[in-house]
């Protein structure tokens, strides 16, 4: 700004004449109109309500009055100020007119007053010029600017990829090992991964009979199965370097990113082979590319998803790198990434059943080292809970501690985990809307009606369930709980 101000016309330069002093008085406006009136004005230039003008025949004196100097914005009135005789002292008074009165036009017509605007253009190009050159000059400063964050951002991945960063990072430097001894309820799925560690642990036994390692293995199954437990598991038990990530890692705001960070990974894993690279919701880079599944295309998803084909396929098959995929939507993945050859083996990884529930509940009771009560058979607590996941069923375990110790109770008693069942199937108890006077009798009859009819049902037919917990407690609805007799 400074150097704007500089060349701006009418301000002398280093070594030009300097222009006489002006000297700028405010006035109100009906003293602007009374000189109007009298043709004592020589010239006005008007600008919005803001208005200068000179006086005929003002001298050096000039007129001496305590009138305040206005703001500097006035000094822009360029031509205003050329008309007035460099030998005398300058002197222009400034006025601001009421929005509500006229300008005098027709007056100073009548009395052939010099009037007119400021010539605004005036050194407009230049200033503009300026203006332009600087903003260019921000932008040059913001292009060159980034591409020196890129490079030092992508540099920095690359050390912490080496060093088990975003770029993949080992299970073992993680914290807690988990082995397969932590893994029940999914024997199919644990006995394929075991021989995945087994041929990683000693490929001679398969090798000297032709048979090559499968290149991949998709875990397929609903949220909280226990996908990424296994490839935990797999880490815990395979003595070989394993590199974990999330797929969203690959994908970032920068084209290239993706593909760069997939490449980066399978250098690390072939340098460290054997090894095992597992990738966690495969499926948000590897969506079908045929356009069923995307409302809109995304270059850079499917350049990462070309570069994982294209590893996957590439690396030699002595190499000893498995890759290890997670995911609950197999049905959007990409027919090329499941064939043969990159997912060779597709393990899928069901909720349990009730022998699996109760060997997940004793899993998590026995890491937890949780005191139970005498009252507590974890067969009738898996009987319970048909349909729940082994995350469902770590949550249940936990929600059961947590009312036991709210209670302020020593042991988690049968009843803990009933109503951690309770508070899993309907939700928490709704203690402002209990039930009063005819309403609970109402349900009372109700659900023992369902109890009474389930109970002579188990009786007449063997196998069907027994009534195991029925209650009237607020939760939305009454509520009774079947014991399967059967694996269920």
């Amino acid at each position: 700004m400074f150097v704007m101000r500089l060349l701006r016309p009418g301000i002398p330069l280093p070594g030009s004449e300097p222009r006489q002093p002006t000297t700028f008085f405010s006035v109100p406006y009906s003293e602007f109109l009374g000189k109007i009136s009298s043709n004592q004005v020589q010239k006005v230039e008007v600008d919005g309500v803001h208005i200068m003008f000179k006086l005929k025949d003002e001298g050096v004196g000039g007129q001496e009055s305590s009138s305040e100097v206005v703001n500097s914005k006035f000094q822009d009135s360029e031509s205003l100020l050329r008309s007035v005789t460099p030998t005398m002292k300058r002197i222009v008074y400034t006025t601001t007119r009421p929005t509500d009165i006229r300008t005098p036009y027709e007056k100073m017509l009548e009395n052939q007053v010099e009037f007119g605007s400021p010539d605004k253009r005036s050194g407009g190009f230049l200033n503009s010029a300026l203006i332009a050159l600087f903003y260019v000059a921000v932008l040059a400063g913001l292009l060159q600017r980034f591409p020196v964050t890129f490079s030092q951002h992508t540099a920095g991945q690359v050390r912490n990829r080496k060093s088990g960063g975003s770029g993949g990072s080992k299970v073992s430097e993680q914290g807690e090992t988990i082995t397969f001894a932590d893994v029940a309820g999914v024997d199919e799925a644990k006995e394929e991964l075991e021989e995945i560690v087994e041929f990683l642990r000693n490929p001679d036994r398969y090798t000297r009979l032709g048979a090559r390692p499968p290149r991949g293995v998709l875990l397929v199954g609903l949220p909280g199965t226990g996908k990424t437990l296994l490839a935990k598991a797999v880490a815990g038990e395979a003595d070989v370097p394993f590199i974990s990530c999330s797929a969203s890692e690959f994908v970032e705001l920068y084209v290239g990113m993706g593909a760069s960070r997939v490449r980066d990974l399978f250098a690390r894993a072939k340098k460290e082979a054997p090894s095992i690279i597992f990738i966690d919701e495969i499926d948000a880079v590897a969506k079908s590319r045929d356009g069923k599944f995307r409302i809109v295309s995304n270059d850079e998803r499917e350049q990462t998803l070309n570069q994982l084909l294209t590893e996957m396929d590439g690396f030699d098959s002595n190499s000893a790198v498995i890759v290890l995929g997670a995911t609950n939507r197999s049905d959007v993945l990409d027919p090329a990434l499941r064939r043969p050859g990159r997912f060779d083996r597709v393990v899928m990884v069901e909720t349990p059943d009730r022998n699996g529930r109760e060997a997940i509940l004793k899993v998590h009771v026995s890491r937890k080292e949780l005191p139970l009560g005498n009252d507590v058979n974890l067969s009738d607590i898996a009987s319970m809970t048909t349909g729940f996941t082994g995350a469902d069923l770590a949550n249940l375990v936990n929600e059961a501690a947590l009312l036991a110790g709210r209670k302020n109770q020593v042991v988690v008693e049968k009843f803990d985990f009933i109503q951690a069942v309770e508070r899993s199937i309907a939700g928490i108890e709704k203690k402002n809307t209990k039930l009063q006077g005819s309403e609970k009798a109402v349900v009372a009859r109700h659900e023992a009606g369902h109890a009474v009819v389930s109970t002579a049902v188990a009786n007449i037919l063997t196998g069907q369930p027994r009534v195991e917990h029925i209650t009237k407690v607020r939760r939305g609805f009454g509520l009774h709980l079947y014991t399967p007799n059967k694996r269920g």
